[in-house]
């Protein structure tokens, strides 16, 4: 957790569904580095045909698995997973293709990998780094790239209304005769938007007082994205007077969560 949103391999994961939808189904993320050695060992799924518990165990081992499925599950979600019909040329070619993306796709997941290592490094560095890093969940990517989008200036954003605009987290009303509308603004920093609402979403799991924000929303009706953005809000408040004042975030000066300790507390 903690960390922005990152490129996924949207065109790569169509590519295997359209023929191998379980070598792109039996590993939560497609871009895991267990997922593309699977893909490359078994890139097809008669390759992948002879499989079994304990070949499945045993590549689990070699690679490094997380151990949250044992290979009995993963095998069945292999196998539960729909299979195109090709011909045995087709389904040779695809196989080949499958490869060469997998190996690309690496490729490019370990230069992000060490982009985000230097990222890390270097708003851990900057000035301002670590008031960013001080928020519940935000890690070092997710900070960077508030940081990147907020700058150095004070002065740029005057109130903490001011940046929710910005961000786009703040309610516009639309009206047009009887009609009236209320919706977040669009027009904004769609860059800021992202980092601001990927930290709220991430904070609903570790700061009890962003449970509770979003569970107020939910409970009105709001749907996730809706909830996380409100969220989002909330915490963009936090972070304003924490930049503004040049003080990394303390929960102890944090009023909201003060309030709802102290009413839990009675």
């Amino acid at each position: 957790m903690g960390r922005g949103p990152a490129p996924r391999p949207c065109a790569f994961s169509q590519a295997a569904q359209s023929y191998w939808a379980g070598a792109a189904e039996v590993f939560a993320d497609v871009d895991s580095p267990i997922a593309l050695a699977f893909i490359q060992r078994y890139p097809t799924p008669e390759a992948a045909s002879k499989l079994g518990p304990k070949r499945m165990a045993a590549f689990c081992a070699q690679h490094a698995y997380s151990g949250r499925r044992s290979a009995d599950e993963l095998l069945q979600r292999l196998r539960q997973a729909a299979c195109a019909s090709c011909g045995e040329l087709e389904m040779d070619a695809k196989g080949e293709l499958a490869m060469s993306l997998a190996r690309a796709l690496n490729t490019v997941i370990n230069q992000i990998r060490l982009l985000s290592s230097r990222i890390e490094h270097n708003v851990a560095a900057c000035d301002d780094g670590p008031i960013l890093m001080s928020f519940p969940r935000a890690g070092r990517i997710c900070a960077a790239q508030i940081l990147a989008e907020l700058g150095s200036v004070r002065e740029r954003f005057d109130s903490d209304e001011h940046l929710a605009a910005e961000a786009g987290v703040a309610p516009v009303t639309y009206a047009s005769g009887k009609h009236k509308a209320v919706t977040f603004r669009w027009a904004c920093n769609h860059r800021l938007r992202t980092a601001v609402t990927c930290l709220a979403d991430n904070s609903r799991h570790a700061s009890t007082w962003a449970a509770a924000v979003y569970a107020r929303a939910r409970s009105r009706g709001c749907d996730h994205p809706h909830a996380v953005r409100i969220l989002a809000r909330a915490w963009l408040r936090v972070i304003w007077r924490a930049w503004t004042d040049r003080k990394p975030y303390d929960p102890a000066l944090h009023s909201g969560l003060q309030t709802m300790l102290k009413t839990a507390g009675g």
